[in-house]
């Protein structure tokens, strides 16, 4: 099952950094059995984010979550 709250730092980086709209990022979040890592993927395979943000994307993942999740603490 999808974990909203796991994910809420990259939900906003979404939103506020790469200005993805709510809509095209619930619409991603549909997909049944969702992983938390396939959500980029899909936004990609969707086209609703382009490669240069995907790639945006997997490099706040590898190296901006960390500070996203420690500063919610």
């Amino acid at each position: 099952m999808y974990n909203f709250d796991k994910q809420q730092p990259l939900l906003e980086f979404l939103r506020q950094e790469l200005n993805i709209p709510t809509e095209s990022i619930e619409l991603a979040q549909r997909h049944p059995d969702l992983p938390y890592s396939s959500l980029p993927m899909l936004l990609w395979g969707y086209g609703l984010i382009s490669l240069s943000q995907l790639e945006r994307i997997f490099d706040w993942l590898d190296h901006g979550w960390v500070n996203s999740v420690k500063t919610m603490e």
